[in-house]
């Protein structure tokens, strides 16, 4: 017999998923928005963002100085969008170089059962620093620079990648399909490749978006406290630090960058909470 309902087609892809959960679509476009301002910010009406004005030092929001001037005279709305592409920048190389490092980590240590214990306390010393003191004495042995920055943080980001990678490995070795492999004769790279790489991808992911977030914030504080990017380098947190002594008085030197600070780590974690739900099996029923 005919069906009487014509057949539900559900749409698939990055389109679909963006349309069944408006947090993915909100999160895109918000860090999207902060992408174009960082690449094309020599074009939207930005000076100098290192050049001194003593003269015009301090002064408020106006047709001169959309955003204000600080206490050297330069353009805080010059600063604010150069200093995008730091935080940007420090955010998807973290997010990137911890999760391929963890990811590698966590693969090895979760399947091979005699480099568990030995890997896993190591990361276990690591994790029992908090990151930013971790990320605060690592770069008191370097000099201040955005890679040294990135390389700080990044270190104090893998063991949580690596932890989580590991107890998704553990959870997949024990199922049937990775038995049948092993009866099979596999050797154990391809086993890894082929059947347990791929089912760590989607949470791994998803940690990759917080891990973007969190890197940005740490970079702000870093450099608010005179620990991260040195002050040649526009960026939020050094803004922030120059004008938490006039705050009072001048609250726009730290209210600019704050705001975009604030729209851009709430544009990765929706994303990351649409990416959840997206790819957790649990949600399917949702959708």
């Amino acid at each position: 017999m005919p069906d009487i309902l014509p057949e539900v087609r559900r749409r698939g892809g990055l389109w679909g998923a963006a349309l069944r959960h408006p947090t993915i679509s909100m999160g895109a476009v918000l860090l999207l928005l902060m992408l174009f301002v960082a690449v094309f910010a020599p074009f939207l009406g930005t000076v100098d963002p290192t050049a001194l004005a003593p003269a015009r030092r301090t002064r408020p929001p106006g047709e001169q100085f959309w955003f204000g001037s600080d206490m050297l005279g330069r353009d805080i709305y010059s600063r604010v969008l150069y200093g995008a592409r730091v935080s940007l920048v420090v955010g998807f190389a973290v997010a990137l170089l911890s999760s391929a490092i963890g990811l590698a980590i966590g693969l090895v240590s979760g399947y091979v059962r005699l480099l568990d214990g030995i890997v896993m306390r190591v990361m276990d010393g690591l994790m029992s620093i908090p990151p930013i003191l971790l990320a605060v004495a690592l770069m008191a042995l370097t000099r201040g620079s955005v890679g040294n920055v990135i390389l700080a943080i990044t270190i104090a980001e893998i063991p949580r990648v690596s932890r989580l990678v590991r107890g998704v490995v553990l959870s997949l070795r024990e199922q049937p399909y990775v038995d049948g492999a092993v009866a099979a004769g596999t050797r154990t790279p391809m086993i890894i490749w082929r059947h347990i790489l791929p089912n760590t991808l989607a949470p791994l992911t998803v940690q990759a978006t917080y891990i973007c977030a969190s890197a940005m914030i740490t970079e702000a504080i870093l450099s608010f406290i005179g620990a991260g990017t040195p002050p040649t380098i526009p960026s939020w947190g050094n803004i922030m630090a120059e004008g938490r002594a006039l705050w009072q008085v001048k609250p726009y030197i730290v209210f600019f960058p704050a705001v975009f600070l604030s729209i851009t780590v709430l544009a990765v974690n929706l994303l990351g909470d649409g990416l959840r739900d997206a790819l957790d099996p649990r949600m399917a029923k949702r959708l």
